[in-house]
């Protein structure tokens, strides 16, 4: 259909699962496909490129997102940074920032903070000099 441009993600396994219940206090580094249903109180960052997080609908985050793909149905209270795309679902709530490439956001999704479309390349320049720094031991900019 012209005009048509919805991605045909291919299915993807979840390599780590946050059930509900589940109560993580820390920093989350992951690769691969984590999904939460959960409650994390810290950030979670991804090195993988095509590294996705699935926020499931009760899930909660209280932290920053660093993520190359993320997909929200629950909460989020933090600022979500994703080179690549943001899906935000019916239920999803987020009380922070949303930098993205590419956004999805269905009617009834809730945004308490700016949406701010990035170029991927100066995310991507970002995150390597964060890494640069982090290993360099300096944190002046």
């Amino acid at each position: 259909m012209l005009g048509n441009k919805k991605k045909h993600r291919k299915k993807h396994s979840v390599d780590t699962l946050i059930t509900e219940g589940t109560v993580i206090h820390g920093n989350i580094e992951f690769v691969g496909n984590l999904y939460i249903d959960g409650v994390v109180e810290g950030n979670l960052n991804a090195s993988d490129e095509h590294a996705i997080l699935t926020i499931g609908p009760h899930g909660r985050v209280q932290g920053n997102i660093q993520v190359p793909h993320v997909v929200v149905y629950g909460e989020v209270s933090g600022n979500i940074e994703a080179a690549g795309d943001v899906e935000l679902m019916d239920s999803a709530v987020i009380s922070g920032d949303v930098q993205y490439q590419m956004l999805q956001m269905a009617m009834g999704a809730t945004v308490n903070g700016k949406l701010i479309k990035c170029d991927p390349k100066a995310i991507h320049r970002l995150e390597h000099q964060s890494t640069k720094r982090d290993k360099d031991g300096n944190d002046e900019g």
